[in-house]
């Protein structure tokens, strides 16, 4: 089986071709260039490089012509950087660049992360991909609807293989989305080693990422790091070429099937690689102009946070800030390795760079971060006054389901916490919002139904957490001020929550009441050009 990549300059069609085999159309991604893709059969061989055939097809076009035109400007500025990239002779690898799916979702867009990577001629950096724009959510797709087609003789391997069974395991599911990441990272060392920068593309779980075996969230194990040390170090002194590696992939230590690390779990990808090479530096290069002070997409004046800590990078990932993965900071952190955030399509921005330890006698407020749909629980019992073992009974069961807690607050005879439904269903690498609402509610009616046998329960629903990432030494001063907004704005707090780190505060109000909340903390504690009395004397007593 043949299988064109058609590269055209605009718009972009991106289509994946093969003899009777079905069409699954999605939505190009917004960054990539207003393309489609079109998925058909899914082959091994297509991604594993296992006898299939990859070829840039190019028609005798004018367009094609323009496109081979700028392939030949590239090739010849990738001659004048050779002697700094990917030829590197005795030349250790320098840094991690790693490039999400908006940064690669179209021909054009690799065409200028390429010519990024270029444009840094002193550097040997190791290139981590994710998959182009939105392929994970067409394979997804794709597995969906071979579920229930009934023409099963049409498909091939895989698909074939989960309309037979009738069903999308998570290890099958975990084996399907992998293809996104094997595709990416194929065409985009093709498209170097064109230009003439010579590139070698590897597969994570083939290099050397080994992964618990809990599909859809699996975590790296200690023995990741020597092995990925040996092969690509190993790989660079025998012969240096540009190594283009998979993110978000892993093979599990017992079953030694293919895993994903989660969401965004490329940023992870890099920064293991980072530690294992002890390299100099750790890019992961986004659609964004480094970490912000909060969403863009709710309030259009957040600003960029030039300085982070890992341990403020951790609290914002884990509360909701999209441009970083939850897990992504430990290895940084134990490697004592900088990582810099940047955007892909504005790389002269500065970014966020994030260090161990940053001057933070002038900070107060870091970033503000909302996460929406959350499910507040009151635990309330009057055995628990006075009596040991109650915390240890809840938590039990908790853990006995595989249900992660966000927030806990406790009283004499309360407890309350927070539930984030994506946590429940972390099982599952489909977005929670494509779940069933009377499934979600099945899985919360279980969780309250066990509690109730040793208390009374309280659900509510449609809850929002505002966590505030600040300077610990500060922190009366910003629940102060925090409380003095939201008081203003009529808001009332319904839970609050410090961690043991007392970076974070976090602050329980209904869902219909967040947004406006985060506008009104952004104006109070960025925009404010004047501090009040109050603030000014916190600011001298610490």
């Amino acid at each position: 089986m043949a299988i064109a990549l058609r590269f055209a300059a605009a718009p972009l069609r991106l289509r994946l071709v093969s003899p009777n085999a079905p069409a699954i159309a999605g939505a190009g991604d917004g960054g990539g260039g207003g393309g489609r893709a079109r998925i058909g059969v899914l082959r091994r061989a297509c991604c594993r490089g296992g006898g299939g055939r990859v070829e840039v097809a190019g028609a005798d076009s004018a367009r094609c012509r323009a496109k081979r035109a700028g392939d030949a400007a590239a090739a010849a500025a990738a001659a004048e950087t050779l002697g700094g990239i990917g030829v590197g002779g005795g030349d250790q690898l320098s840094v991690v660049m790693k490039f999400g799916g908006s940064s690669v979702s179209s021909a054009a867009r690799m065409r200028e992360v390429a010519g990024l990577i270029l444009a840094f001629p002193e550097e040997r950096p190791v290139v981590v991909l994710s998959a182009m724009g939105k392929t994970t959510n067409l394979l997804l797709l794709a597995g969906e609807k071979a579920v229930g087609c009934a023409l099963l003789d049409e498909l091939e391997q895989l698909l074939k293989g989960i309309a037979m069974m009738k069903e999308l395991t998570l290890r099958t599911t975990d084996y399907l989305v992998s293809f996104g990441e094997c595709m990416s990272t194929r065409i985009f060392a093709a498209y170097l080693n064109k230009i003439g920068v010579k590139a070698r593309q590897y597969d994570a779980f083939d290099i050397g990422f080994i992964t618990t075996d809990d599909f859809g969230n699996a975590d790296i194990l200690e023995a990741t790091y020597p092995a990925i040390a040996k092969r690509l170090h190993g790989d660079w002194i025998r012969d240096p070429a540009l190594p283009i590696v998979t993110g978000f992939l892993g093979k599990g230590w017992k079953s030694g099937a293919v895993t994903t690390l989660g969401r965004g779990g490329s940023d992870l990808t890099a920064t293991t690689i980072g530690k294992a090479l002890g390299l100099r530096e750790i890019q992961v290069w986004k659609d964004v102009d480094g970490v912000l002070t909060c969403d863009p997409n709710i309030y259009p004046n957040a600003t960029t946070v030039p300085y982070l800590t890992f341990e403020e990078a951790a609290e914002l990932a884990y509360f909701g800030a999209q441009v970083l993965h939850p897990q992504s900071m430990r290895p940084a952190r134990e490697g004592d390795i900088p990582v810099r955030v940047k955007n892909s399509y504005n790389p002269k921005a500065p970014g966020t760079l994030i260090t161990k330890q940053r001057e933070m006698d002038k900070v107060v407020l870091t970033s503000i971060v909302l996460k929406s749909n959350v499910t507040m629980l009151d635990i309330v019992s009057t055995r628990m006054l006075g009596q040991f073992g109650f915390l240890a009974k809840v938590f039990s069961i908790f853990e006995d389901l595989g249900i992660s807690v966000d927030c806990v607050a406790t009283s004499e005879v309360s407890i309350s916490v927070s539930l984030d439904p994506s946590k429940i269903w972390s099982r599952e690498l489909i977005q929670q919002a494509s779940a069933p609402i009377y499934m979600q509610n099945q899985e919360l009616d279980h969780v309250v139904e066990e509690l109730e046998k040793i208390a009374v329960v309280h659900l509510l629903q449609q809850r929002a957490i505002i966590s505030l990432i600040g300077n610990v030494r500060r922190s009366s001063l910003i629940l102060e001020k925090a409380f003095h907004v939201l008081r203003k704005s009529g808001v009332n707090v319904q839970m609050i929550s410090q961690g043991a780190s007392k970076v974070n505060m976090s602050l329980i109000v209904h869902d219909s009441e967040a947004k406006q909340c985060i506008k009104a903390l952004h104006q109070a504690f960025f925009e404010d050009d004047v501090l009040t009395e109050v603030d000014e004397d916190a600011l001298h007593m610490s």
